[in-house]
């Protein structure tokens, strides 16, 4: 399953590892750039590495390579190449996806500057987990007005969450901070949760804990399915986990998109 997966590792730690793989001062390892049908018509660059080790996640072939994949790319190059996609097409919206984009702390930051007063709105798809193990992170975050954050939960409980990803199930808790923090410090922010392998208890139960921490997350509740691409149907039967729901790629319902 890749590195980190079956030994409850704490994926903090995890990130730590990888920053000297993936990150070169303000450099940073993508994979690829492209434009995609996703929230109406995004610009994307992918970048390499992740913390996480989800059973179900589509980009698990460049995650667990990240020494040898993609190239180093930077600040200057990502703004570059994500404004002239979205120029090019006529969109709106740029984001970095891929695999985990807050690792790279200061080329993320170095992105968002070189981006600034470009008009295009940039969305962070983030599990959160950095964000919320350092709430400096969030403000740093909330000097762009232009940023909304992603977090993407991974399960609905911290059981699910260790089952999920293979991480020390008290980290989901950090992906519940991530969200408290930002709103902390006014950052535009939602969470988007996987429920492919979730029971329909422990969804309502998340609700609750996340209307705790304010009401307007329940109302932005984005749901989140396994897509049944080959390579994650292989991931999939490895782990010996296999979703309630779940869609191919030839079928995903538009609201997803």
């Amino acid at each position: 399953m890749g590195e980190g997966r079956g030994v409850g590792y704490d994926p903090v730690k995890l990130a730590e590892g990888l920053k000297g793989v993936v990150c070169r001062g303000l450099e940073r390892k993508y994979y690829r750039f492209r434009g995609g049908r996703w929230y109406g018509g995004i610009a994307t660059a992918d970048c390499v590495g992740c913390n996480l080790r989800c059973v179900f996640c589509w980009g698990w072939q460049v995650r667990d390579n990240p020494a040898k994949a993609g190239f180093w790319c930077t600040p200057d190059e990502v703004a570059g190449k994500l404004a002239g996609i979205a120029r090019r097409r006529g969109y709106t919206q740029v984001r970095i996806s891929g695999n985990e984009p807050t690792l790279c702390r200061e080329h993320l930051l170095a992105v968002l500057d070189r981006l600034e007063g470009s008009g295009l709105a940039f969305i962070l798809e983030t599990n959160g987990i950095l964000i919320g193990h350092d709430p400096s992170y969030a403000r740093d975050l909330s000097k762009y007005d232009f940023v909304h954050v992603r977090v993407s939960l991974k399960g609905a409980s911290p059981e699910e969450f260790a089952r999920l990803t293979g991480a020390r199930p008290e980290a989901f808790e950090l992906q519940l901070k991530a969200l408290e923090n930002l709103l902390d410090y006014g950052v535009s922010a939602h969470p988007a949760v996987m429920l492919s392998f979730s029971e329909p208890s422990s969804v309502e139960r998340l609700k609750e804990r996340l209307g705790e921490i304010d009401p307007k997350l329940v109302e932005e509740f984005e749901e989140e399915y396994v897509f049944l691409y080959p390579h994650v149907v292989k991931q999939l039967k490895k782990a010996g986990v296999w979703p309630r729901v779940a869609y191919s790629p030839d079928s995903i319902p538009q609201e997803l998109i």
